[in-house]
């Protein structure tokens, strides 16, 4: 019971450091900081993370050993019970809530590609969390029955125990994906085949020949590419071709921004297909006429 208490106090703090990072995600960029603010989400995060493995996870564990190895009779079953049934309604509708705004965001990914593919952290934190939480709860009721049929405290104890490394895989998983984010993750194929197509829907763009995307944030991404261009095209068109090609980017994918676009002369030969920002561009279908 104790070690779920603290379950609950460790997830009820990580709802207010998401709400907190989200928040101060939004303030405007400075000269400091020319890409605003949105990786505070992802270290915000991570900071959910650290808070459920050394508070929820090894608190468990360490009050699953200590009633293991210092039993102490169980007192008022029915009121631990009662409280365990609450929760766990309290929590299904939380879950629930969850899992609704979930599956507006998943885009039919099943559900371990939409943890793992995710660029917003909140969702994947609070889902994982809160399977994780009535899981607990479960695991708890067990180590209170079964301390209340068999009459040995030792199941309370491997009850907590259980708590903790359910918590410990729960936060490792948080840990990893979080990471990834925040060291840089790059847009997911479907977005880049779609900047590739918006900015060769053109007659100014030749052809993309590579492509670099970065989120800065879950609702920012970085789009650098470097196009192909006419050899004969004067400075002025060329310029007024890049505005072009960004607008149609903006329109494809509204989170684009910033963008950068170099123009210049495709050579096949200089290709390097080893090149991850060359293998991104050609995934994309090719057209009609491209070489190769």
């Amino acid at each position: 019971m104790l070690a779920e208490g603290v379950h609950s106090l460790a997830d009820s703090g990580n709802q207010v450091l998401l709400l907190f990072g989200r928040n101060r995600s939004s303030r405007a960029r400075t000269e400091e900081h020319p890409f605003g603010f949105g990786r505070e989400r992802y270290f915000y995060a991570f900071v959910v993370a650290l808070v459920l493995f050394s508070i929820g996870a090894l608190f468990s564990i360490y009050e699953g050993i200590h009633k293991i190895t210092n039993p102490a009779p169980l007192e008022s079953p029915i009121v631990a019970f009662a409280v365990l049934g609450i929760a766990a309604v309290m929590e299904g509708f939380s879950l629930r809530t969850a899992v609704r705004e979930s599956n507006e965001a998943r885009n039919g990914d099943n559900w371990l590609a939409f943890i793992r593919r995710a660029k917003a952290p909140e969702l994947p934190a609070i889902l994982l969390e809160d399977m994780a939480a009535l899981t607990g709860l479960f695991l708890a009721a067990v180590g209170v029955g079964l301390a209340v049929i068999t009459g040995r405290e030792f199941w309370d104890g491997v009850g907590s125990i259980a708590i903790g490394v359910l918590l410990a895989g729960v936060a490792v998983i948080l840990a990893v994906e979080t990471k990834s984010l925040l060291i840089g993750e790059s847009a997911s194929a479907d977005t880049e085949r779609a900047i590739v197509a918006a900015l060769e829907d053109g007659p100014e763009v030749e052809r993309v020949i590579h492509l670099r995307t970065l989120h800065v944030g879950p609702d920012s991404l970085l789009v650098a590419a470097k196009i192909a261009v006419r050899p004969c095209d004067r400075a002025e068109t060329v310029a007024a071709g890049i505005d072009a090609a960004e607008r149609r980017v903006r329109a494809a994918v509204p989170i684009a921004d910033p963008i950068y676009l170099e123009p210049d002369l495709y050579h096949a030969a200089r290709a390097d297909a080893t090149d991850p920002s060359i293998r991104a561009v050609r995934r994309r279908p090719r057209r009609r006429g491209d070489g190769p």
